[in-house]
């Protein structure tokens, strides 16, 4: 992994991962996977894009979306009252941020 991250409890409780300034508005997004299976299934659509399956791939998840292609993924969260809006990473880091997240879950919604 190329960035550096940490899991750190949130007001409320929560668990979250948190990430560099550059790159910190895909964890908005990577905080809404609640599954294992819903993070498979991300995978499997990196995956695709990698191998040039697809061009491209674009995943809305609670307003937050993420357009995935060959080498860069792009992040949006339009409900931010500040900026960036957006954030950008090299899609094969944010497959490594999603399998980081999806070994977690268990851990994070275990309750």
């Amino acid at each position: 992994m190329k960035y550096s991250y940490k899991f750190e409890e949130d007001p409320f409780g929560d668990l979250r991962i948190v990430l560099p300034e550059e790159i910190s508005l895909f964890s908005d997004f990577i905080e809404n996977i609640a599954t294992e299976e819903q993070a498979d299934e991300y995978i499997e659509y990196i995956e695709k894009v990698l191998k040039g399956e697809h061009e491209d791939f674009e995943i809305d998840l609670n307003g937050i979306s993420v357009m995935i292609k060959k080498d860069v993924t792009n992040v949006e969260n339009p409900f931010l009252i500040d900026e960036p809006y957006e954030n950008s990473i090299e899609t094969d880091q944010f497959k490594e941020l999603i399998l980081i997240w999806r070994y977690k879950i268990p851990e994070i919604f275990k309750g």
